[in-house]
């Protein structure tokens, strides 16, 4: 009785490429997209424009006859102050408040790089939103120089104006950073109201009780010095209070949050 020897079973395993990572460039036009397709999302980048145009109409409305530049630039920072912290903050919250972060996170799993691009497009959103409010700024001390019958004052050089776009975004930033870490769209809009507008006069109050505070509130208080952007250059010494307050209310925050972000059970 012959004994057939077994024959080795031969196995082919096919390798498959893994497929290549997502671009970043793709992730941001799909955050700016995701930007635009709700209603609220679009009416809330609407009313930068809107926003501008109703500053600029009521300075020529009622301001005073001597118009100038900065009076514009001025007049659209503050609705750009409320406008531009919300977006920054939906547009992180909404992960997690439209409960679309699994998916977001499963199609890509890096979230690092997810949150990378919300900045860009944040960034990207306020820095044309600033070119389009001094554009509408331009039409409206022309205008209203006309109106007036007064020659148009042009008072704000490339520098200065540079400045009031740092002053927006590190407003922008404010709000971002809120979203980071608390990552709720009723919270994080909350807490930028207490520090926009509730903890800067708690903390004149208690410059104006405390001798020893006055000195110091411009190393402490960020409103200090961003407030100054918005009315021209700062000193060396203000440029190292903004530095300080940035670290504090910015980057420590930002860096706890993008940490506890990482590490976070998205359900």
């Amino acid at each position: 009785m012959t004994t057939i020897a077994a024959q080795p079973v031969v196995r082919l395993v096919v390798r498959r490429p893994s497929p290549a990572p997502i671009p970043l460039s793709r992730m941001v036009s799909v955050e700016l997209r995701k930007s635009f397709d709700t209603r609220s999302g679009f009416w809330l980048l609407a009313s930068i424009g809107l926003a501008s145009l109703i500053a600029t109409a009521v300075v020529v409305l009622v301001a005073p006859v001597e118009l100038a530049y900065s009076t514009f630039t001025l007049a659209v920072g503050f609705p750009m102050a409320v406008i531009l912290p919300m977006i920054a903050i939906l547009s992180v919250t909404s992960e997690w408040s439209q409960r679309s972060g699994l998916t977001t996170f499963t199609l890509v799993p890096h979230r690092g790089r997810v949150i990378l691009a919300k900045g860009l497009v944040a960034l990207g959103v306020a820095v044309g939103s600033m070119v389009l409010a001094f554009a509408v700024g331009v039409v409206g001390n022309v205008a209203g120089s006309a109106i007036a019958g007064t020659p148009a004052v042009w008072d704000q050089n490339p520098l200065e104006l540079a400045h009031v776009v740092l002053a927006n975004t590190l407003v922008l930033v404010v709000g971002f950073t809120l979203g980071v870490l608390i990552r709720s769209s009723a919270g994080a809009i909350v807490a930028y109201f207490v520090y926009a507008f509730v903890l800067p006069p708690l903390l004149d109050l208690l410059a104006a009780s405390q001798a020893w505070f006055a000195d110091l509130r411009a190393w402490v208080d960020p409103s200090v010095t961003q407030h100054e952007l918005f009315h021209g250059s700062l000193t060396g010494e203000q440029w190292a209070q903004l530095g300080v307050t940035s670290v504090v209310w910015l980057a420590v925050p930002l860096t706890i949050g993008l940490w506890t972000l990482l590490r976070s059970e998205v359900k």
